[in-house]
């Protein structure tokens, strides 16, 4: 009797002992560090990539990290994330250092926005972007609504994802022109930075005094400047990444919309729920996944662009998606 309430004893001490131990792996947040090449408050590329990272924290839990490069350190930053998170995204192209240092962490997952490694590495999921698609359809809407049949086009610098808007841009544009019989010309420089407005400023000055009449700035925050000019000088401007319509009713028209926010949400979930897949391999998110295509701004928002120029746009995004159009690129 004695050895059976002494077993029974012993029994209850070893499961009371492992209810104790606490469970980290099923309970531990995962850990996702975001990573930009130069700081938020561009209202563009990279708040909309913070926006990402936001939902996935608001709404499955995972334990956010920012670090801001301010253009420097890229190398040491991604590993400086590397050595705190389970997930590290890298946003800009800068990060090609990730290719060789992602491998020195196979435990951890990388996601590189806006560029793609040279060969597929195990544990990095590339994020391109058709901006090309989304920007022939800008081109089309500044060349119809132009006035002076000169349109214009600010890059943050002379690039081959800079110069893939352009492309698709002046694509547009010339696709307008074929069509409604008339002549459209394309001009366009380089801020050389994505940070300073005043120097955006004085591109699409420089642009307007060529005539053009509606500016597409495709230069981060250096953007803010080209929105300065056109109020100043009372031509349309275009947005870029995000729909930045709200920072200026009067004067931004639409915006190309380039949803790197979404495209990270929609991966980490993936990868929240067990399907790793995307890793090894670049994504393409274009026009046709949703990830590209043209905001008109919020409900309620003053309106320069017509519904059936709307309904012109919609009909071109179909015959991009279905391949009836194929946008040059220089990817």
């Amino acid at each position: 009797m004695k050895k059976r309430i002494i077993s029974l004893l012993l029994a209850v001490l070893m499961i009371a002992g492992l209810l104790s131990v606490p469970v980290l792996a099923d309970t531990e947040p995962l850990k996702v560090a975001l990573v930009v090449a130069g700081t938020f408050g561009d209202r563009a590329f990279y708040d909309s990539s913070k926006e990402g990272l936001d939902k996935l924290a608001e709404e499955c839990g995972v334990e956010p990290i920012t670090i801001e490069c301010n253009n420097e350190n890229h190398a040491p930053q991604i590993r400086n994330a590397a050595d705190e998170a389970d997930v590290v995204i890298c946003v800009g192209w800068e990060f090609y250092d990730v290719e060789t240092i992602a491998p020195e962490y196979p435990d951890v997952k990388f996601i590189w926005i806006d560029n793609a490694t040279s060969e597929p590495v195990e544990n990095v999921l590339n994020i391109t972007y058709a901006q090309n698609e989304g920007s022939f359809l800008a081109g089309y809407i500044a060349a119809y609504m132009s006035e002076s049949g000169i349109v214009g086009a600010v890059g943050g610098e002379d690039s081959d994802t800079i110069n893939d808007f352009i492309v698709g841009y002046e694509q547009g544009a010339q696709y307008f022109a074929d069509k409604y019989e008339t002549t459209t010309e394309v001009v366009h420089n380089y801020s050389n930075t994505y940070d300073d407005p005043a120097a955006g400023k004085e591109c699409a000055l420089a642009l307007i005094d060529k005539g053009a009449d509606v500016i597409f700035q495709i230069a981060s925050a250096a953007g803010d400047g080209v929105f300065e000019a056109a109020e100043e000088k009372g031509v349309y401007a275009i947005g870029v990444d995000s729909d930045q319509k709200y920072i200026n009713e009067d004067v931004i028209i639409c915006s190309m919309k380039k949803e790197v926010g979404d495209s990270i949400y929609a991966a980490v979930s993936e990868l929240l729920d067990g399907d790793d897949s995307r890793w090894g391999t670049t994504w393409v998110a274009d026009m046709s996944s949703g990830y590209i295509g043209i905001g008109y701004g919020e409900e309620g928002s003053e309106q320069q662009i017509s519904d059936d120029l709307k309904a012109e746009v919609a009909d071109l995004e179909e015959a991009i998606t279905n391949g009836e159009i194929v946008v040059e690129t220089t990817r």
